[in-house]
């Protein structure tokens, strides 16, 4: 964990977003562009030897696209936490970005200060969820991870997941399937944010999720969130 700036790098194929990324994050007193990649491979070898905090990783590329290098770069000794940049096109990337580990996903055309807050974010050791674009891919992404509970891919979803949740946790869980910050879950269940902090961590610890991306992923793979409910009641 870097004392002082948070240490990041940038992994897209072309110069130019990489350029653009870096003018935007250095541009921050509290944030540093450590290193750049032009693929996976080179990715994975540059953080071999460069530590960092959070990784921007873009999911097309040629030769070892962003899922394959998510996936190693999270099995690193220390490894930094990744952020997927995606497009509306690739739900099916986002999905298997986050199955190989990241921390979240993030729009490539989103706005600087989106992308600067997904940062502060995963480097805070919460997952991007909640901003707002990430929310509507989250609409477009949900019927795609409920489905990967039945039999597709390598997860196997245990049916008794859930089962050591309370319902006040299974409640913020559900709240978290929805994209909803700590902030917009205690307002909506009317307790304080230090409480949510707490039932967070405890629906992490009891479902096994090594972040609040795996537990949505397990929520709506084990049914307990629909695609349809998201689109409902999800927080405006």
């Amino acid at each position: 964990m870097s004392t002082g700036q948070i240490r990041v790098v940038l992994v897209d194929d072309q110069q130019l977003v990489r350029a653009g990324f870096r003018m935007v994050i250095d541009s921050q007193p509290d944030l540093t562009v450590v290193g750049e990649a032009g693929d996976g491979a080179a990715a994975v070898e540059l953080l071999r030897r460069t530590p960092a905090d959070v990784v921007l990783m873009d999911v097309r590329m040629p030769g070892t696209d962003g899922i394959a290098a998510t996936e190693l770069v999270t099995a690193l000794p220390e490894p930094p936490r990744v952020v997927v940049l995606t497009t509306f096109d690739l739900d099916e990337y986002v999905v298997a970005a986050i199955g190989a580990g990241a921390s979240g996903f993030l729009l490539k055309d989103a706005p600087p200060e989106e992308m600067l807050a997904a940062v502060r974010t995963v480097h805070a050791g919460d997952s991007v969820i909640a901003a707002s674009s990430t929310r509507r891919l989250l609409q477009h992404v949900a019927p795609i991870l409920r489905g990967a509970g039945n039999g597709g891919g390598t997860s196997q979803v245990d049916p008794d997941a859930l089962a050591e949740l309370t319902p006040r946790e299974r409640e913020v869980l559900v709240q978290m399937a929805y994209g909803a910050s700590n902030t917009e879950i205690a307002a909506q269940l009317f307790v304080s944010e230090a409480t949510v902090k707490t039932h967070v961590g405890r629906v992490l610890f009891k479902t096994g999720s090594r972040d609040r991306v795996q537990a949505v992923v397990l929520a709506y793979r084990t049914g307990l969130v629909a695609p349809a409910d998201l689109l409902r009641d999800a927080p405006a």
